[in-house]
C-alpha cells in the first residue's frame, strides 16, 4: 500500500550453544516490515560459512531443511527492500566474499562511493554493476586477502565511505557490527544465553528471548568473539538518527534512543490535536503505523476512536502480476472501509506521512464513496519536501507532493474537507529528544552527510 520503503534489516547472533541460524530466522521474521524483497542468512560453524538466500518473504525463503543446513553458533541475516539495485536474487544479502569466508549485511545507503571504487579499480578488482553494499564487501575482502585482519580492513574501508551504514560482518570466528558516525540507521545489541544478538530494531529481541543491552554507538565497531565483546571507536560519533524511524519505519514495540516508538507516535497525535482541533464525529487511522497517532488525537480531542479502515494483513509484495481490473483497484485491494463507522459521519483520518500523495487521494475518495459527510485528512508528521539518500526510497524530489504543490494545491489534489500536517516543532516535542540528535533532512533539507553531486538536483528553501 505504501509508496515509500526502507532498504533493509539486519540481524545477527553470536554465542556458544546457540542454534544461530534458527534464532536469526525468527529475528528476521520480526523485522519483516523493513524489507520484503528477499531474505538471506549466513552461518559459521567455526571453520566454514554456510549461506542461503531467496526471494520473497521470510516465511517463503526458508524451509526446515535450509535452516538445518546452516550449521553453527554464529549467524547474520538480512531482509532486503530494493531501492535502486533492482529485485533479483543476485542483489540479496548477506554478500559473500573471499571464497565465502566473509559475509556482510548492510542497512542504509552510501551515496559517496568514489574512494571505494578507486581502491578497488587501482588494484585490479572489477566493480562493474556492484552496489554500494557490494563495493563495501569487496573492499573489505580485498584488504583481508592482502594481509589485513578483518577488523583492520573494516577500519580502513570505514574511512572511505560517505553515507549511512549499519553493518554486520561474519567470519569463521567473529561477528562484527559497525555504524556510520552519525548513526542514521539503528542497530542494537542484546544478550541471549551468554551470547549476543544484534538487530536493526529492539522489537526482534523479545521473540527470540534476548534482552536489550545497548545500541551500537555512532562511529563504533563492536566485535563479538570467544573473548566477549570488544569495542573500538572508529570515528567520532555525532548522533543523527533518521527521524523517519519514529514516523513510519520502526515497529511500535521498538525503542530508539530510549524512546518508545509507540509512545512517540501517540504523542504526535496529541500534538496534532492541539494544533488542529476540528468538529468531527469519529477519528480513524490509516493502518498500521498511524494507529498510535490516531489514539493520541482521539484522546486529546475527545472525539471517539474507531477502526474505520480494515487492512488485509496478508497482502504483501507478490510476484504474481495483477490483472488489469485489480491494478485499477489500487488501495481498495488492501483497505476496506467500514460503512457503519463512516456513513453520515464527519471523519478525521490520520496518516503518518504523505509522500507522493496517490494513496492519500484514493483514501479520501473511498471515504466519501462510503458516505462520509466530511473527511479531515490529518498527517502526524510535517510535509516531506526533500529526497533521502541514506537508505529510504525517496530519491527524486519531483515525486514528492509537498515539494511540487503548496498547501492549497495539495488540499485540492486530495479533495479532502481539510488537510493538516503536524508542525516540525510539534514532531520534535513528541519525540522528546534533542533535535540535534536527529536527521530531519526529508523535512528541512539539512543533510548531515555530504550528498555530493546530488545536491545540484534539489530545490532548497521550499
Amino acid at each position: 500500500m505504501r509508496s515509500i520503503g526502507e532498504k533493509c534489516a539486519v540481524f545477527g547472533v553470536y554465542g556458544n550453544g546457540l542454534d544461530a541460524a534458527r534464532i536469526t530466522f525468527f529475528g528476521l521474521y520480526a523485522l519483516q516490515h523493513r524489507g520484503q524483497e528477499s531474505s538471506g542468512i549466513a552461518a559459521s560453524d567455526g571453520s566454514v560459512l554456510h549461506s542461503h538466500r531467496e526471494m520473497g518473504l521470510v516465511s517463503h525463503a526458508y524451509s526446515e531443511e535450509n535452516i538445518r543446513s546452516l550449521h553453527g553458533t554464529a549467524a547474520i541475516g538480512h531482509n532486503r527492500y530494493s531501492t535502486a539495485g533492482g529485485s533479483k536474487l543476485e542483489h540479496a544479502q548477506p554478500l559473500m566474499v573471499n571464497e565465502e569466508t566473509i559475509a556482510l549485511a548492510h542497512n542504509g545507503n552510501i551515496p559517496g562511493t568514489r574512494r571505494l571504487e578507486e581502491l578497488l579499480t587501482s588494484n585490479g578488482v572489477e566493480i562493474d554493476g556492484l552496489s554500494d553494499s557490494a563495493l563495501m564487501a569487496e573492499a573489505i575482502g580485498y584488504l583481508s586477502r592482502n594481509g589485513r585482519p578483518v577488523e583492520a580492513a573494516i577500519e580502513e574501508v570505514y574511512h572511505l565511505m560517505d553515507g549511512a551504514f549499519s553493518v554486520l560482518v561474519l567470519t569463521k570466528d567473529k561477528l562484527i557490527a559497525f555504524r556510520d558516525r552519525f548513526g542514521i540507521r539503528p542497530l542494537a545489541i542484546g544478550k541471549l544465553n551468554g551470547g549476543y544478538v544484534f538487530s536493526s530494531e529492539t522489537c526482534a529481541f523479545h521473540p527470540v528471548g534476548a534482552t536489550f543491552l545497548r545500541d551500537v554507538r555512532p562511529g563504533e565497531m563492536v566485535v563479538a568473539s570467544k573473548s566477549g565483546l570488544k569495542s573500538t571507536q572508529v570515528a567520532e560519533g555525532d548522533q543523527k538518527l533518521d527521524v523517519f524511524e519514529y514516523v513510519y519505519f520502526s515497529r511500535p514495540d521498538s525503542v530508539l534512543l530510549g524512546q518508545s516508538v509507540y509512545d512517540v507516535r501517540r504523542k504526535c497525535g496529541i500534538e496534532l490535536a492541539k494544533e488542529f482541533p476540528v468538529e468531527a464525529d469519529v477519528v480513524i487511522p490509516v493502518p498500521e503505523t498511524a494507529i498510535p497517532a490516531a489514539i493520541g488525537y482521539a484522546a486529546q480531542s475527545g472525539i471517539p476512536f474507531e477502526m474505520g479502515l480494515v487492512k488485509n494483513r496478508y497482502i504483501h509484495r507478490t510476484f504474481i502480476e495483477p490483472e488489469p481490473h485489480m491494478r485499477k483497484q489500487g488501495v481498495k485491494s488492501k483497505l476496506t472501509p467500514l460503512r457503519e463507522v463512516i456513513e453520515g459521519k464527519r471523519v478525521v483520518v490520520i496518516d503518518d506521512s504523505i509522500v507522493r500523495g496517490t494513496t492519500s487521494q484514493q483514501i479520501v475518495s473511498m471515504l466519501f464513496d462510503t458516505g462520509a459527510k466530511a473527511v479531515h485528512f490529518m498527517v502526524s508528521s510535517p510535509p516531506v519536501k526533500y529526497p533521502d539518500f541514506y537508505g529510504i526510497d525517496l530519491p527524486n524530489q519531483k515525486t514528492l507532493l509537498a515539494a511540487e504543490m503548496n498547501h492549497q494545491e495539495m488540499l485540492e489534489y486530495l479533495n479532502a474537507s481539510s488537510l493538516s500536517f503536524l508542525s516540525y516543532d510539534g514532531m520534535i516535542r513528541a519525540i522528546g529528544i534533542p533535535e540535534a540528535d536527529l536527521c530531519t533532512s526529508c523535512f528541512n533539507g539539512e543533510y548531515p552527510i555530504d550528498i555530493g553531486d546530488k545536491r545540484k538536483d534539489i530545490r532548497f528553501g521550499i
